[in-house]
């Protein structure tokens, strides 16, 4: 290939993740690629075990995959990776998640991998029941050649509580492809069939890992209190089985239905009336910029990285984490009141479409590449 008459080589990137499992980290990896600028980069995906859900959708773009071992505690990423980056040359790694940042980046350190980027997609390690996961992250972002934050309270949790020089974090916020989501109200009846949803009636949606950080618990003791509107969450976790049961101990009845893995989320938005998000902590969810490209009026928790992109009352309605109160309330107001929930979607809208689009965040991580790999600025 020539650029300014000069022949050059596409630099060469690995992203290394710890699944391919649902998850924000996962679409915010598939957007990179999708957006990704194949002119100047050559990409490639390895997932530390296993396939996952998002495995077909990524392979589906055309970038090599790579399964590193069967199973996390089957160590053969190790030697898989060495060979990797000593084979193949790679001028980027850039990690997701927390063992990717751990094991890979440390091997890509010794093979001379020489600009190793860490996306950080949520400021979780003091809440990480796991003893060694804080200073694990902070020995091995020193190794790091720069880390990208999703949200700014995420890079401030980096240079504070991990010391790491604020020079090296750079906040980029997660983007959507804006022409895929966008508000359909015209696919509501098709999409509530497609779903097996009621035909009429509001629909509060929940979409998520269920797992301890999503909080599903508290979105079910909310349905709970809500008795003129129909539940739905899509996702799967170690969770499922235990909400279940909860919903038979709360007498829900055909009120909430478990939806699984979605993996075509553009057909489900138009079905809702209502994103409800009751996470006990978070980065910046995907979820909600989709909800909001969707047209789809969101209830969340009032949490910090929530905070940088919706602003109660203007855009949302944000209430304190881990209260049922209220969260029924701002779902009653939505439900008693068609006109707020209009006007917080369409500012909602505005938001998003300017300022979160997939597009823009492969750029702004794409500069990052280029200022070590070339020295822009």
């Amino acid at each position: 290939m020539f650029r300014n008459g000069t022949h050059f080589r596409r630099y060469r990137v690995l992203h290394v993740i710890d699944s391919l499992d649902l998850g924000g980290a996962q679409v915010v990896l598939e957007n990179l690629i999708r957006h990704g600028d194949t002119s100047r980069f050559e990409f490639e995906v390895a997932s530390m075990h296993g396939r996952g859900q998002m495995w077909e959708r990524l392979a589906a773009l055309g970038v090599p995959m790579h399964s590193l071992s069967h199973h996390h505690k089957v160590p053969l990423y190790v030697p898989r990776l060495m060979w990797k980056f000593l084979s193949r040359q790679f001028d980027v790694v850039h990690t997701h998640l927390l063992a990717a940042n751990v094991i890979a980046k440390p091997i890509a350190a010794m093979c001379g991998v020489p600009v190793r980027i860490n996306h950080d997609h949520c400021n979780d390690k003091l809440t990480d029941p796991r003893r060694w996961a804080l200073p694990a992250d902070t020995f091995t972002n020193t190794l790091s050649t720069h880390i990208i934050a999703v949200s700014e309270s995420t890079r401030e949790f980096l240079v504070n509580h991990e010391r790491i020089a604020s020079d090296r974090v750079t906040t980029i916020h997660n983007g959507i492809d804006t022409d895929a989501y966008q508000p359909r109200p015209d696919l509501r009846r098709a999409s509530r069939g497609k779903w097996g949803l009621p035909a009429s009636g509001f629909v509060v949606g929940g979409v998520g890992r269920l797992t301890h950080q999503k909080n599903f618990e508290l979105f079910l003791n909310i349905a709970a209190q809500i008795p003129n509107a129909f539940f739905v969450i899509g996702g799967t976790g170690e969770d499922e089985a235990a909400l279940r049961d909860q919903v038979v101990r709360l007498g829900l009845g055909e009120r909430v239905k478990f939806l699984g893995y979605v993996s075509d989320m553009p057909s489900l938005w138009p079905a809702l009336d209502c994103l409800l998000l009751t996470s006990r902590y978070e980065g910046l969810p995907i979820t909600i910029l989709e909800a909001m490209a969707c047209g789809v009026p969101i209830v969340a928790s009032n949490l910090d990285g929530i905070r940088e992109i919706l602003r109660d009352g203007v855009n949302a309605a944000l209430v304190p984490p881990g209260e049922v109160s209220p969260f029924v309330d701002a779902v009653r107001t939505l439900i008693e009141k068609p006109s707020e929930a209009t006007r917080l979607a369409a500012a909602a809208l505005v938001t998003v479409r300017a300022d979160y689009s997939a597009s823009r965040m492969a750029r702004d991580v794409e500069t990052i590449y280029l200022r070590y790999l070339e020295g822009e600025k």
